[in-house]
């Protein structure tokens, strides 16, 4: 019965150590700390900073995006777009065309065949002619001083990237995007404590984030989770990444658990590849950046086999006492609990405690189908834009 013993409270520490010892060491730790201040610019001193965008059909937010773009605090004359529409077939195109039309300060590139955002911004990044970049999704709308809050905090010399807080709108009860937003802003709070204590911030949100020209890197082919491929090349080559939390741009997040358990599928299979190529960043352990990576991200990947390594040790350790056997029928309903809301929802009931086990059950789930994809191989990154709440509105589904 000992190994059993063993094979229940290794995985089980593991998880509880990832996601509820770990913040709590940050929290303790980070205690007084702030991000580090840079060298206050002078208006006229500003960097010319240009921001990159990769576009697949976003008629429904395109508009809206590039006038958060240019209506920001920000200099108009040290600003500009350079986007990239893979092979739109909606209106795209012509939205941009129209701003360009007014003078906007817009590089424009049409591209045929999908090629994914990696592809895309492999290809942008060279015509881009700021000192300091900004990648970003279309769905993402700026607040008006948050390009002057990145470029301030990347003053310091020491900071290399820097990650926006993205805040969600568009919070509906009768799906997951109050879960969703609670998973999201939890992270932000974890990556801006790691970002102070230690500048080992677990990657940016790849939505909006501000990172130097020398830093940025050409995406490998194929590559789904670029965001979190750049913060690691960054922060390999000594440099800190941050998290801004007064930087904040906008999301419409989606609400259909559906369309988070694709988007999540690939997000899982990004975090492998990834974790091939970085893995050699997990040692030494006890240093900042391997602990971050280990704590962070890596224990969470390996979440779908530490459930099951759980799940059946606790199966043979049912005749041992009955804290093994509450043990085992408590994980049976955690199994169930994304059925069980599924029906619940067609009831029209919703509990955000039970839907918020749920969802940890359902990404736990979209991680292993994603290591899955990973090991058959990862043929194109091309994406198409998830399902939010402006489509529902709009009757797609």
């Amino acid at each position: 019965m000992m190994v059993w013993e063993i094979l229940f409270w290794i995985p089980v520490l593991l998880l509880f150590h990832s996601y509820i010892l770990y913040p709590w060491l940050l929290q303790w730790w980070s205690r007084g700390k702030s991000l580090p201040a840079g060298n206050a610019l002078r208006e006229e001193d500003l960097p010319f900073v240009s921001v990159l965008m990769a576009a697949y059909n976003e008629e429904k937010v395109l508009e809206a995006k590039i006038n958060s773009i240019f209506q920001s605090a920000y200099p108009a004359d040290r600003l500009e777009l350079v986007v990239g529409s893979d092979a739109s077939t909606d209106a795209t195109n012509s939205i941009i065309q129209t701003f360009i039309d007014k003078g906007h300060n817009i590089v424009f590139r049409e591209f045929g065949g999908r090629t994914g955002k990696s592809g895309i911004l492999n290809q942008l990044y060279p015509l881009a002619q700021g000192s300091i970049f900004i990648p970003t999704d279309a769905n993402i709308l700026f607040e008006p001083d948050m390009i002057r809050r990145l470029v301030d905090c990347m003053q310091h010399e020491k900071v290399g990237l820097v990650s926006a807080n993205i805040v969600n709108t568009g919070m509906q009860v009768d799906g997951i995007s109050f879960q969703e937003e609670a998973y999201i802003q939890r992270e932000n709070i974890i990556k801006y404590r790691e970002g102070i204590i230690w500048g080992t911030m677990m990657g940016a949100f790849g939505a909006c984030y501000a990172i130097r020209k020398e830093l940025f890197v050409a995406i490998p082919p194929n590559f789904l989770m670029e965001d979190f491929y750049i913060s690691l090349s960054v922060l390999e080559r000594g440099y800190d990444c941050v998290c801004d939390l007064r930087a904040v741009a906008k999301e419409d997040v989606s609400n259909l658990l559906a369309e988070e358990f694709k988007r999540k599928i690939r997000i899982s299979a990004g975090n492998y590849q990834n974790l091939n190529v970085f893995a050699h960043l997990l040692w030494p352990p006890w240093k900042p950046l391997g602990f971050s990576f280990l704590s962070h991200k890596v224990i969470r990947w390996m979440g779908p086999f530490l459930l099951v390594f759980t799940f059946i040790a606790t199966a043979f350790l049912l005749r041992e006492n009955l804290f093994y056997r509450i043990a085992f029928f408590l994980q049976l309903a955690g199994f169930a609990t994304p059925l069980i809301d599924a029906g619940l929802k067609r009831l029209n009931m919703h509990n955000f405690a039970l839907r918020l086990i749920a969802y940890f059950y359902s990404m736990n789930a979209a991680l292993l189908i994603g290591l899955v994809r990973y090991w058959k191989g990862i043929k194109t990154s091309a994406w198409n834009p998830t399902v939010r709440n402006i489509d529902q509105e709009n009757g797609k589904f």
